[in-house]
């Protein structure tokens, strides 16, 4: 069975409040006491069983102080005033409705505070008029005051601070949200990012090795030597591939550092157009406008364009289509554009997996704009109009 600890000691702190208490009850002997310079206005009763029951009562309701401690509160100060009423006096403010108090001022609004303390000071003023001790000067009346303001003002000293404690737990358990948050966004973007580039060079490659092989095939019997070199391409291919695939998953990597390269851009174009006529798709470059250091995401958003554009060329365009690859680069802007003359199904070039929406990722992360559709005079074409600020 499980203790409740704050019952526990609550209890515990009543037992001692009863103990002080009933000592000084006792040791407030008239008897012992000098009343020369105090008024009586009743009999004053010696203390006796049943005052220290009465004031042993009175230091019950501070077991109860956190739980119900307006509730204690008012138990007690009944209490506290039947023993004037009896007159009995203990010469000091109550202690337990003291604590009392300050479990309200602790645990409590401010509203029911107040309350507590205006009931506090209300019945001191009642034991004050009508028990039979009354004291001669003002000035211990003001004392009684300020010590109940006192220990009303600590209460609520401790509940403020308890209060700021909270906020700042509260707000460092939201800001440790909000990180993770944006750490798990962080890697879901930086997934997709790698899932873009492997598709990109993979789509790529692996489709100019599919028409490389499908090429040798064709002449393996006829024209063994031309079938090598189509070989010899499938293979050189394939080394950029595994080449390309190591640098973009060596980031994936933590048990060794990546060597990394600098990803392609549009200086790389050229390599890349002599690579598709050599895997059987005549293809032109046409550069306009002067060439300047682009940003590094557009650089490379340009040439992924480009390769997605000339691979689905390669793919759908047909036999004997022909590609051009043209950049302009403007004052503020990159138009870079894949154009085809072929007579592929445009409805299944839209359609070819997710290389083209992979683009339309790239273009808006950029905030470019994306055409893609057929040509009127038939062909295809891939289209991106990048923005660039002053100076790039």
């Amino acid at each position: 069975m499980r203790i409740d600890r704050t019952r526990l000691h609550d209890a515990v702190l009543a037992g001692v409040v009863a103990a002080v208490s009933a000592m000084l009850f006792v040791l407030y002997d008239p008897r012992r006491l000098d009343l020369d310079e105090v008024l009586l206005t009743g009999s004053l009763r010696p203390p006796d069983a049943l005052g220290t029951s009465l004031l042993l009562l009175a230091a019950v309701p501070v077991a109860a102080r956190r739980r119900w401690p307006l509730a204690a509160l008012c138990a007690s100060l009944a209490t506290e005033t039947l023993l004037t009423l009896l007159g009995y006096s203990s010469g000091v403010v109550g202690l337990a409705g003291m604590v009392l108090l300050y479990s309200v001022a602790s645990h409590r609004g401010l509203a029911v505070a107040l309350c507590g303390l205006l009931m506090s000071l209300g019945a001191y003023a009642f034991g004050a008029m009508a028990g039979p001790v009354r004291a001669v000067g003002w000035t211990d009346h003001v004392m009684v005051v300020v010590v109940l303001g006192a220990v009303w003002g600590a209460g609520r000293s401790l509940r403020l601070r308890r209060a700021y404690l909270e906020e700042l737990r509260d707000r460092a358990a939201r800001l440790e949200r909000a990180h993770a948050a944006d750490t798990r966004a962080a890697r879901a973007e930086e997934r997709s990012r790698i899932a873009r580039e492997l598709h990109d060079v993979v789509a790529h490659h692996v489709s100019v090795m599919i028409v490389q092989a499908a090429a040798a095939r064709r002449v393996l019997s006829s024209d063994p030597e031309l079938a090598g070199e189509a070989l010899s391409a499938i293979e050189q291919t394939g080394r950029m591939a595994m080449a390309e695939m190591r640098n973009i998953v060596g980031v994936l990597r933590t048990d060794s550092r990546a060597e990394l390269g600098p990803q392609p851009g549009v200086q790389d174009l050229p390599a890349l157009v002599e690579q598709m006529r050599e895997a059987g798709l005549p293809t032109r470059l046409l550069v306009e406008g002067e060439p300047r250091p682009l940003p590094a995401g557009v650089d490379l958003a340009a040439y992924r364009l480009v390769q997605e554009g000339l691979t689905n060329s390669l793919r759908h365009a047909g036999a004997g289509a022909e590609a051009v690859v043209t950049v302009r680069h403007k004052p503020r802007e990159l138009d870079v554009r894949v154009e085809d003359d072929g007579a592929g199904a445009s409805d299944l070039y839209l359609r070819s997996g997710h290389g083209l929406v992979g683009i339309r990722e790239r273009v808006a992360l950029y905030g470019g704009i994306l055409s893609i559709g057929p040509l009127p005079g038939g062909g295809f074409e891939v289209r991106a109009r990048f923005p660039l600020k002053d100076g790039q």
